[in-house]
């Protein structure tokens, strides 16, 4: 055989080799049982269902995800180990159930009283940092944080209007325990602890006169707004995100192709929630006007005192850890950027 011949065999047997390597990751499916915060039926499960779908169909069945339901294989605490362990191979979830391990992981799932609307949260995660920031963290888990997904800024159900951060002082308020917490008690809010089976009959019965809660149309399905007619709504104190995370080892086995895909899919996850329950929150709007309920909506500037008052709550509680100082001060930083903050 001649050189010239010996030359085409060898690239031609290259690249066959290189089309069989290519035509093997293709073919190679990635089944992930992914546990979630929200229960069975609602709509927040639906939206995260119907995305398991197409991440399926848009991917040829090379990712196949199980949606499962909040306690599904774990309690909602336990997803962070169960993907370290290899129980569960990712979650949807929030890093605010986590920050008993890292601090940090509170403020990333919720800068209470920080931004205006999920859209300037995610500038900051994709412009501001603070998708490094996550991506560090997460990493001494064996974990891989793919992106954030919002479901929208939270309600507070109130027995009486509360037109102002002046006016919750000495209400009894049922919040979760936490950096919400710390910036309530800052208002001089009487806060209380209650299990989420209890907010309902407490409210009824004079136990707590408002609850930080879910989204107006969460709020709207569970009934509060028959006993609690002055919601504040839209939302200020609260705007959680959950995320989609991967245990490293499943993530490190994606090609590249579907590592950019899922990181571009999660991006929609978080879009398609953040409207969908928009719509939900303005059947619930509509809906609670013709029932005689009052929609309590703050200025912006008692917004801005409000915003003021939690800043100091974020500045102590970023003490808590070097990687809460770091996300305290990029977030911050990025307020200010937002013109948000002076």
């Amino acid at each position: 055989m001649s050189i010239k011949g010996t030359i085409a065999t060898i690239v031609g047997a290259v690249a066959a080799a290189a089309l069989l390597s290519a035509s093997a990751a293709e073919a190679q499916t990635h089944k992930w049982k992914m546990q979630s915060l929200w229960q069975a039926g609602s709509v927040n499960q639906k939206v995260f269902e119907d995305w398991s779908a197409r991440v399926k169909t848009a991917t040829n069945g090379r990712i196949e995800i199980e949606p499962l339901a909040v306690g599904t294989i774990v309690p909602y605490t336990g997803t962070l180990d169960a993907m370290t362990n290899g129980i569960l191979d990712s979650h949807h979830s929030g890093g605010p159930y986590f920050a008993g391990k890292e601090p940090a992981l509170a403020l990333i799932g919720d800068l209470n009283g920080g931004f205006e609307n999920p859209y300037q949260a995610q500038m900051w995660f994709e412009y501001g940092g603070g998708l490094q920031l996550a991506r560090d963290i997460y990493k001494r888990f064996n974990i891989y944080y793919v992106g954030p997904v919002w479901w929208g800024v939270e309600s507070v159900p109130a027995k009486k209007p509360l037109r102002t951060l002046a006016d919750f002082k000495g209400v009894k308020m049922r919040v979760p325990e936490g950096l919400g917490a710390e910036i309530w008690k800052r208002a001089g809010v009487g806060v209380v602890t209650l299990p989420g089976s209890e907010v309902y009959t407490s409210l009824e019965r004079g136990v707590i006169e408002a609850t930080d809660w879910g989204t107006l149309g969460m709020n709207q399905d569970l009934g509060y707004h028959k006993i609690a007619k002055f919601p504040l709504h839209p939302g200020f104190h609260s705007m959680p995100s959950a995320e989609v995370a991967v245990n490293m080892k499943k993530w490190d086995a994606l090609s590249p192709d579907l590592k950019v895909f899922m990181e571009i899919a999660v991006r929609d996850f978080a879009r398609e929630m953040v409207q969908r329950i928009a719509m939900e929150d303005m059947k619930a709007e509509a809906a609670a006007k013709g029932a005689g309920v009052e929609i309590v909506n703050w200025s912006a500037e008692e917004r801005k005192k409000f915003r003021k008052l939690s800043q100091e709550a974020w500045a102590e509680f970023a003490k808590k850890s070097p990687d809460a100082q770091k996300v305290y001060e990029s977030q911050v930083a990025f307020l200010k950027r937002l013109q948000l903050l002076d």
